[in-house]
């Protein structure tokens, strides 16, 4: 079984390239987006909660993520592995991870992550939000407010996972599969 991390900013590429590792390797996607946006379409507790963190542009809470996240690995109890995409965004929910993988006799392999300068993000982001309808990527202001979160607040993982030697850079710019064969050169050789 193979757990990934896929690491990077908003913009970076993640979801897309989950979707590729996904498909290559028969695993689980699991992005925190989606489970965030699907709750707060089906209007859960939880989905109310983190919209109204998410409106502010503030990460949620890392209890309602953490629930949230956990609840959806259940579901998976056979997978091949798992990609986290978008989790864990703190300390605290990368110990909570490591905790409930350690239950499940499991483990976090890598974290595989996607960096990108951060005005090819801005110019990314903003792409995105001309076609998605994602509010905060419609505006720069938020982008940016988005991304100085995200790196005053998630970047210290890399640290956090390079103490584990788990760490893994991989250039984010280029084509999609110019991206994804770099990352499948550090998924083949765990």
């Amino acid at each position: 079984m193979k757990n990934i991390v896929l690491f990077g900013a908003p913009g970076a590429g993640k979801g897309t390239q989950a979707q590729l590792l996904e498909d290559k390797y028969d695993l689980e996607h699991i992005s925190t987006g989606e489970v965030f946006r699907y709750n707060i379409k089906k209007d859960t507790e939880l989905g109310k909660l983190a919209k109204s963190y998410i409106n502010k542009t503030q990460l949620v809470p890392d209890d309602v993520t953490i629930k949230m996240l956990i609840k959806e690995v259940e579901r998976f109890p056979d997978a091949n592995g798992i990609i986290f995409d978008g989790f864990p965004r703190t300390v605290v929910q990368a110990n909570a991870l490591c905790e409930f993988l350690t239950k499940r006799n499991d483990t976090i392999n890598a974290m595989i992550a996607l960096e990108v300068p951060e005005d090819i993000l801005i110019e990314r982001i903003l792409l995105r939000g001309k076609t998605s309808g994602r509010i905060n990527d419609q505006s720069e202001t938020k982008v940016r407010i988005r991304l100085k979160d995200y790196q005053d607040n998630t970047f210290i993982l890399k640290d956090y996972y390079q103490k584990q030697y788990k760490y893994y850079g991989i250039d984010g710019v280029g084509t999609i599969e110019e991206i994804s064969s770099r990352i499948q050169q550090v998924f083949d050789k765990l």
